[in-house]
């Protein structure tokens, strides 16, 4: 079978290179969100609803719809936009996207839920600030980022770098990577740093046959 028939989550899953990553990510945009949605793709929905557990934000609103209502968000690694979707389904307006795909950001800005989406390379160094998100609360969400390919744990400590005192970094991590690819190592020495600590990482079944996934908190100190 050549290459260009494979299904694009296979074809992502094996690149080897930020350009591969780059160029798959561009083709695919158009129908990423239909793919994703036949594959039964629950991880947006359990990052928001993770945030919202992060921050200790449930018990403070009676209205679901606005949860997150005041909260700053960087979703990194966006993609079409799938989790602002359903941060905002939970009162999130303050989100601002990043994406290696120029072609996947252009399909998010048609959501209309971004306040500002920026390309970024999650391997190197972010241009924001320490402790940029720093209006109220804040959060951080990767989502779908962790996964088979060649991203590894190390963005985890620009992530929490740039998240104010008391936010929280919120990532998936593919289980079968969360030892051997040094994810569940880099946040014990994040903790151990004292920048951070864990929140929780319980596993989840968020895509069809993709066995289980860690939903990672980090708390930003």
């Amino acid at each position: 079978m050549v290459a260009k028939e494979r299904p694009y989550l296979d074809r992502v899953f094996t690149a080897s290179s930020t350009e591969e990553s780059q160029r798959l990510y561009d083709e695919w945009a158009a129908t990423y969100e239909s793919d994703m949605q036949k594959r039964d793709f629950t991880a947006p929905r359990l990052v928001a609803e993770a945030v919202a557990r992060g921050l200790r934000l449930n018990h403070l609103h009676r209205d679901p719809g606005e949860v997150l209502k005041g909260v700053r968000i960087v979703d990194a690694g966006c993609g079409t936009g799938t989790v602002d979707n359903e941060l905002a389904e939970i009162g999130a307006k303050d989100i601002d996207g990043l994406d290696i795909s120029k072609g996947m950001l252009q399909v998010a800005r048609k959501s209309g839920v971004y306040k500002d989406l920026k390309i970024a390379d999650l391997m190197k160094k972010l241009k924001f600030d320490d402790g940029e998100y720093y209006c109220g609360h804040d959060a951080l969400t990767c989502c779908g980022t962790f996964t088979h390919g060649y991203l590894g744990p190390e963005p985890l400590a620009e992530f929490v770098r740039i998240a104010k005192s008391g936010g929280v970094v919120v990532a998936t991590v593919l289980d079968s990577h969360w030892v051997e690819k040094g994810f569940e190592a880099e946040a014990k020495r994040l903790k151990e740093t004292g920048v951070c600590s864990i929140v929780e990482h319980k596993v989840h079944q968020y895509r069809r046959d993709a066995g289980g996934g860690r939903t990672l908190i980090l708390r930003s100190l």
